[in-house]
């Protein structure tokens, strides 16, 4: 819907791909587990759908990434794409 709403090359579609098991092991609040346990409903990924992008312009998957090298992938991206300019 954002894409129709804004003009041509003004959005950029980031979907940062990470297995919902590495989710539920880096879950500092342990809502994975209370969703588990039926105590949160409507979870994303445990009682509702998640729907991953179709489209997503940068797509970097993080099973095999650090967060500092997370970061330095996307920013290289939205650099070539001349979103932002890094020194």
């Amino acid at each position: 819907m954002v894409r129709r709403l804004v003009g041509d090359g003004e959005f950029i579609e980031v979907f940062v791909d990470t297995p919902i098991e590495d989710c539920m092991q880096r879950d500092p609040k342990g809502l994975y587990a209370k969703a588990k346990a039926g105590q949160l409903r409507n979870f994303t990924g445990i009682d509702a759908p998640y729907e991953a992008p179709d489209h997503a312009e940068v797509h970097p998957l993080t099973q095999d990434l650090s967060a500092d090298d997370l970061a330095a992938t996307i920013m290289k991206e939205l650099s070539e794409r001349q979103i932002i300019s890094i020194s």
